[in-house]
């Protein structure tokens, strides 16, 4: 147990999420003012994580989460089967009219100097509606779940500021799977515009300090912890994207106000233009520092980039790969994810380590 997690060997469930799913109206390069179609992706940062480590990283995944039951709940449904994750769904009944929804998210890819743009319409969204008491979390982390529960749980900023109860719930579950020996880990994901319909910054940090409470693997740049968290950040900002030093000057700060969370860990990117980044990772585990290769990266869709990192630094850590192992596949994994469309993988556990170990982008014949 070199890095201060405590990870049951075993599972019925290797990994769970809990979050709202959504659907992403993607015209490509082409903006919303002047599109004539558009691909759909499911998504939502929780989901995503969970869907990773099931269709790249073959382990056992589950999602709770809410469903509604219309065209656009079924889309979802077929999808998260697809990507091979257990679903445990709170059902809502659509009225035909204005809902409960599956939240839209509209997002173009931008191109060369012109950054993506996204939008959102959460009106009504089932997800937010999701409160304390929806799911019987002694069934999902105990014995129930065919075996003997689960190993991993995570959640995200996201999902904790859509309502005021989505944030109770999450606490909530943080509890019962640390009662039933789960790691816990958190995606801060800070996104001010969803915070500010109701409460802002200051009501964002009450919410999520409540949660961190729980966390043993906190995932976050600077940005979110000073502004999810309101940790201080350093005097002088790094000169570049990619210097962790930033990064590693706030650990003392989150450690101060959460001296329970064991591993503190984030992306770094240089964005040179929407299509082509430098990309890296950093994490600090149990007082030691770990830095990740740097790669220039292509661009085809940056979105889902972040849990593509975190669902393969957290795949490492589940399968007992070395630290810096773990940073590796996440930063590889992470970078694989910008060449598909979509918000999910489309990589194989094999090509995630061949690039990890620092395999080219030659043809492989």
């Amino acid at each position: 147990m070199k890095h201060g997690l405590d990870i049951k060997p075993e599972g019925a469930l290797d990994f769970l999420s809990l979050g709202a799913l959504v659907h992403r109206l993607d015209p490509g390069i082409v903006p919303f003012r002047k599109a004539t179609g558009c691909q759909i992706h499911v998504s939502g940062g929780e989901f995503n994580c969970a869907a990773n480590l099931a269709d790249c990283f073959r382990l056992k995944t589950g999602i709770a989460t809410a469903i509604v039951d219309y065209p656009i709940g079924e889309l979802v449904a077929e999808r998260v089967r697809a990507m091979g994750v257990r679903p445990f769904y709170k059902l809502f009944k659509h009225n035909g009219v204005n809902g409960p929804n599956i939240a839209t998210v509209y997002s173009d890819r931008g191109y060369g100097v012109r950054a993506p743009v996204v939008f959102y319409n959460r009106a009504n969204e089932a997800g937010a509606l999701l409160k304390p008491g929806d799911f019987d979390w002694n069934a999902i982390f105990g014995a129930g779940v065919r075996g003997a529960g689960v190993r991993w749980f995570h959640s995200g900023g996201i999902f904790s500021a859509l309502s005021e109860t989505t944030g109770e719930l999450i606490v909530e579950a943080m509890k019962a799977a640390k009662a039933f020996g789960a790691v816990t880990s958190f995606d801060l994901n800070y996104r001010a515009k969803l915070w500010n319909i109701w409460g802002g910054q200051e009501r964002a940090q009450a919410v999520i300090r409540r949660i961190v409470e729980n966390v043993d693997v906190l995932v976050g740049n600077e940005e979110d912890l000073q502004l999810g968290l309101g940790v201080s950040g350093p005097e002088v900002a790094a000169k570049s994207k990619l210097d962790p030093s930033t990064f590693f000057g706030m650990i003392d700060n989150v450690l101060a106000k959460f001296p329970k969370v064991k591993i503190v860990a984030t992306t770094l990117r240089e964005v040179h233009s929407t299509n082509h980044h430098t990309w890296g990772a950093v994490a600090w585990i149990d007082g030691k520092t770990f830095v990740s290769p740097t790669c220039e990266l292509d661009i085809y869709d940056r979105v889902g980039g972040g849990d593509g990192f975190a669902s393969g630094f957290f795949y490492g850590l589940l399968t007992g790969e070395t630290e810096q192992e773990a940073v590796n596949l996440g930063w590889a994994h992470g970078a694989l994810l910008t060449t598909f469309p979509g918000d999910t993988t489309m990589a194989t556990v094999e090509q995630v380590r061949a690039f990890a170990k620092g395999g080219s982008a030659r043809i492989q014949r």
